[in-house]
C-alpha cells in the first residue's frame, strides 16, 4: 500500500476575487496550479477559478 500525500488547495474566483471552493490534490501528481471554471455565488455565473499558493 503507498502513502500519497495530499494537501488542501483553495479554489479563488477570478472575477470578485472569493474563495467558494476547498479540495484535495495529489503533491505527487500534480504539480501545476489548478484552472478550472465553476459557479460562483457572489458574481451568479460560471466563471474561472484558480487554485491560490
Amino acid at each position: 500500500m503507498s502513502i500519497v500525500s495530499k494537501k488542501k488547495a483553495l479554489l479563488v474566483c477570478e472575477e470578485c476575487l472569493s474563495r467558494n471552493y476547498t479540495l484535495h490534490k495529489s503533491t505527487l501528481s500534480q504539480r501545476e496550479r489548478l484552472v478550472i471554471k465553476k459557479f460562483c455565488n457572489t458574481c451568479n455565473a460560471r466563471t474561472i477559478h484558480k487554485e491560490s499558493r
